[in-house]
């Protein structure tokens, strides 16, 4: 039996020749959870930084200032662990 195009049975390539993502959803939401993990100790050092200058009784600009850096740092940590980015070296 001829099927109508467009249809397809699973063996064949999608139209446009683009192949189906080979990475499991597994292996991402791994790769999520450990850069979540690895990236958790910058952001509360810096947070804990932050609130440590408010105790203390300093400006609280000081501590505003302090936020984008941590917050930079966090936020390359987790995307470097979550691409993978160091594991060809």
């Amino acid at each position: 039996m001829v099927e109508p195009p467009g249809e397809m049975d699973g063996s064949e390539t999608p139209v446009g020749g683009a192949e189906p993502p080979t990475e499991s959803v597994d292996a991402d939401s791994r790769n999520r959870r450990r850069a979540a993990l690895y990236a958790l100790p910058f952001l509360a050092l810096g947070v804990g930084n932050a609130v440590l200058i408010l105790n203390f009784g300093l400006e609280p600009l000081w501590a505003f200032a302090q936020l984008p850096p941590i917050l930079f740092t966090t936020a390359l940590t987790y995307i470097v662990f979550r691409t993978d980015f160091l594991d060809d070296r």
